[in-house]
């Protein structure tokens, strides 16, 4: 099982999005989600790193990704964007239920909580619509586009979206997780995460194999 702390970033003003990737940059490490679990049923492999941090009451994450094929047909909040070119924070903060974040890359959310695949409840959509989300791709649907394609998301996640549970502060919080990227409905479909997933087939709701964080 991994580990990964997460640095807690100082700022003293509302910044932008802009501002927060550019923090990310400068003051945390790139980390590679490199395991390619289900290999001989899906061996195509996309380039994909992330950089995470927190303020206390927001994560934030960007993710750089390269990949042959593109899609982003889904834009309905909470709809079926693991469908297309997607990337994902699934995490456990009270080791019982997770909540599984997900964008594809124009940045259409889902959100829900729940202890596993088959009971999950969405988060409000009005409390999603407060995750400010910035693309390289832009935010306007499109059909698969194939290629070389190198794109960035950038991700701030307020606390309040947590809304299962009453956190006051990141600051200290122990917790789970794990991070992905697919493409279920793209020419290649894929299947990447951060920590092993010992199943035999594709399946990122289980926590059991969630990786160890710990916030600073």
């Amino acid at each position: 099982m991994k580990n990964l702390f997460i640095k807690k970033l100082e700022c003293k003003k509302p910044v932008s999005i802009e501002e927060v990737a550019h923090l990310l940059t400068t003051k945390t490490v790139t980390i590679p989600i490199d395991v390619l679990n289900w290999e001989k049923a899906f061996p195509y492999k996309p380039d994909l790193k992330f950089r995470i941090g927190h303020t206390g009451d927001e994560i934030w994450l960007t993710y750089y990704v390269k990949e042959k094929n593109i899609l982003a047909k889904e834009t309905r909040i909470n709809g079926d964007v693991y469908k297309d070119s997607t990337v994902e924070f699934f995490i456990s903060v009270d080791g019982k239920n997770y909540y599984n974040f997900e964008f594809n890359c124009i940045g259409t959310p889902h959100v829900a909580h729940g202890p596993g695949r088959g009971n999950r409840t969405f988060v409000k959509p009005e409390t999603v619509q407060t995750i400010q989300i910035k693309s390289t791709l832009g935010n306007q649907p499109f059909d698969e586009k194939s290629g070389n394609f190198e794109w960035e998301m950038t991700i701030r996640i307020p606390i309040t979206c947590f809304a299962f549970d009453s956190i006051k502060s990141l600051d200290g919080l122990k917790a789970t997780a794990n991070f992905y990227k697919c493409g279920d409905e793209t020419s290649d479909p894929h299947f990447v995460s951060w920590n092993p997933i010992k199943t035999e087939n594709p399946d990122y709701h289980c926590p059991q194999f969630f990786g160890k964080v710990e916030f600073e």
